[in-house]
């Protein structure tokens, strides 16, 4: 019975906690409005949280792009497919390792760096300072950081996209040997923009708002400790993960189940 009862607490307090993110997801929607009139706020938020991460997604997209361009080579050659070697590394970056990398990168650098700036905010008490002077914090401090990360997730994964294909193409095509015509005439017939490329983007637009707002989430109700923000931020990388591996599992079954 005793443990009925623990089962039953937690499950409610479970309950109880999604319940507190959805409202805190939906203040943050009606704050969009407000923050967009300081434009200022969101660009330098679009800067910190996305031309910062550019180093680390150039280069883990160019590693992607020669580490991928080499198995697929030793694959498709042994069945004389070859050709189709530009083919499958494109698709693979735009469908998917594009997007679920790029939001697991972005969890790790962007993510914690937001969750570590609002969680000291809280613990420096600026943020109820904004309260005592009738200023919403969530619109002044959040939404600008929400909208930043929406907005440059997408540019972040398609970036990534484009230089993963540019090493792809070194090595299948300068080390190998590919021909160089093949290697991009099968990608531009084969490739549909809305279909394939398009796709690509709703996912990384998806994981844009579920890293940001997970970030912004623990950072905004860490408790006000060093040991709390550092526990948020560890948070910030689980949940974020999960998150976005999940959630890409259900887009591209919902995405390519008639294909």
């Amino acid at each position: 019975m005793e443990f009925i009862t623990r089962l039953g607490a937690g499950t409610l307090e479970q309950f109880r906690g999604w319940g507190h993110a959805a409202n805190f997801f939906l203040d943050l929607l009606r704050a969009i409005p407000a923050s967009l009139r300081r434009f200022r706020l969101v660009v330098a938020q679009v800067y910190a949280i996305g031309n910062r991460s550019l180093i680390i997604i150039m280069a883990s997209g160019l590693a992607v792009g020669f580490v991928l361009a080499l198995q697929m080579y030793y694959a498709l050659v042994t069945y004389g497919a070859a050709e189709s070697l530009g083919l499958i590394v494109n698709l693979s970056l735009v469908r998917e390792l594009g997007p679920v990398v790029t939001g697991l990168l972005f969890a790790g650098r962007a993510g914690t760096s937001l969750t570590a700036e609002i969680g000291l905010m809280k613990a420096g008490e600026q943020l109820a300072a904004m309260e005592l002077m009738a200023i919403d914090p969530k619109a002044r401090v959040l939404a600008p950081r929400l909208i930043g990360g929406i907005v440059s997730m997408p540019l972040l994964a398609a970036l990534f996209s484009a230089v993963g294909i540019l090493g792809a193409y070194v090595v299948a095509v300068l080390l190998i040997g590919v021909d160089d015509g093949n290697f991009w005439s099968i990608m531009q017939t084969r490739v549909d923009v809305f279909r394939d490329v398009g796709n690509g983007i709703v996912k990384s637009f998806v994981f844009g708002v579920i890293c940001t707002v997970v970030a912004l989430y623990q950072g905004y109700e860490t408790d006000a400790t060093p040991e709390g923000v550092a526990y948020a931020t560890t948070r910030t990388v689980v949940i974020s993960s999960l998150w976005v591996l999940g959630s890409d599992f259900v887009l591209t079954a919902l995405m390519f189940s008639t294909a």
